[in-house]
């Protein structure tokens, strides 16, 4: 029969290059076999998988890529051959940072009522997701950082590299996590340790991520001599020190610089993170689309009664404070030399303490510059 098409708009064409949203139709494999291989393609059903594009800026997302994510979640949506959605990024370093530092600085800083506008955009990308008639899949390949971990968060399950890392940054760049982390975390890994993301912008690794409850599954993606090895950043054992039980914290010291040349003497293969992907949009296919609809949509209301009643005023907030903090830390992370990206907090609490006001003198002076250039900007 000839079906209607209900999208809004025609999704837009690939384009060669970055800062694009890829739409692919992957076919959906059948159960393993008795033997452990891979199933074969099943003819007619399909992933939709939504890939955010950009990664020589960590998958970051732009205010055309946004739009991009909302059509896609839309599409996959009305087609009616797509068991599930996998959300995710190009390459093996990030699944997304959030927002295109670079833009945020150069166009949205200052700019209170354009910042509100995006944000409007951002807010229909959260939703898209929250509203997707399909189960929607993050498959985490690297950084879930920020916005990022926003939009990851409104998803259904999460499937992870364990060299993945989650969290935060506003508070250490000038902005809060009021597009979804402020109304999701807390249901996830309960109000005290969603603090110590959000507040402190401490990072978790995969395995924490996992113990709290944050995501489904992690896989090992290094490889060396041949073997997967699991992520050689962080203690995958459980133990007692101090009284304190220890599980998924980052190493430091000489166990640090031993992961670093564990790393370096392997490769990263993404084969495993595929897999497992695989394996649950085969599981998902394996029941009653209806009811699973309807399960999530259940389940989704636990967001949505947070993030409906937070996300109008949140959009206010986050558009007036590109005035002030956003318009400084923006700026400081897009222009700050490497290393150097974050104001000194000392000074600029001890500035504001003393009276001064948000001038653009103000801002300008506290935005970190490398020696030969320090002290020349007016």
């Amino acid at each position: 029969m000839e079906f209607k098409n209900h999208d809004l708009a025609p999704y837009p064409a690939d384009e060669a290059g970055e800062g694009r949203v890829r739409y692919e139709r992957r076919p959906v494999r059948a159960d393993r076999t008795v033997s452990g291989e891979r199933g074969e393609t099943v003819e007619g059903l399909y992933a939709a998988w939504i890939v955010l594009d950009n990664p020589t800026q960590m998958n970051s997302y732009t205010t055309a890529m946004v739009k991009q994510v909302i059509l896609g979640f839309r599409r996959a949506s009305n087609e009616r051959d797509v068991v599930a959605v996998v959300f995710t990024g190009a390459g093996d370093r990030s699944f997304c940072t959030g927002g295109n530092t670079k833009e945020y600085a150069e166009y949205y800083s200052g700019r209170p009522e354009e910042y509100r506008q995006y944000m409007r955009l951002f807010n229909d990308m959260v939703t898209a997701i929250l509203e997707c008639d399909k189960p929607v899949i993050c498959r985490v390949n690297g950084m879930r950082i920020a916005g990022g971990q926003e939009i990851g968060m409104a998803c259904d399950f999460t499937v992870a590299s364990d060299l993945a890392n989650f969290g935060q940054a506003g508070p250490k760049h000038g902005s809060a996590p009021d597009g979804g982390s402020t109304d999701f975390l807390a249901l996830y890994t309960g109000v005290e340790r969603a603090n110590e993301s959000l507040a402190l912008c401490t990072p978790w690794s995969s395995y924490r991520a996992l113990d709290w409850g944050l995501i489904t599954e992690t896989v090992p993606c290094l490889r060396v001599d041949g073997e997967f090895v699991a992520n050689p950043f962080v203690v995958t054992d459980r133990y007692v020190d101090r009284g304190r039980k220890v599980f998924g914290d980052f190493v430091t010291g000489a166990a640090r610089a031993e992961a670093k040349a564990t790393v370096k003497s392997g490769t990263i293969d993404l084969q495993p993170l595929d897999d497992a992907v695989d394996r649950l949009v085969t599981s998902l296919m394996q029941t009653f689309p209806g009811c699973v609809t309807r399960t999530l949509q259940s389940a989704r209301q636990h967001k949505r009664m947070h993030w409906d009643k937070n996300r109008e005023q949140n959009r206010a907030w986050l558009g007036l404070n590109m005035m002030t903090e956003a318009h400084l830390g923006f700026r400081a992370f897009n222009e700050g030399p490497r290393g150097q990206r974050q104001v000194d907090f000392v000074a600029m609490r001890q500035r504001l303490a003393a009276g001064e006001d948000w001038t653009p003198e103000f801002i300008e002076s506290l935005i970190p510059r490398a020696p030969e250039t320090a002290g020349s900007a007016s």
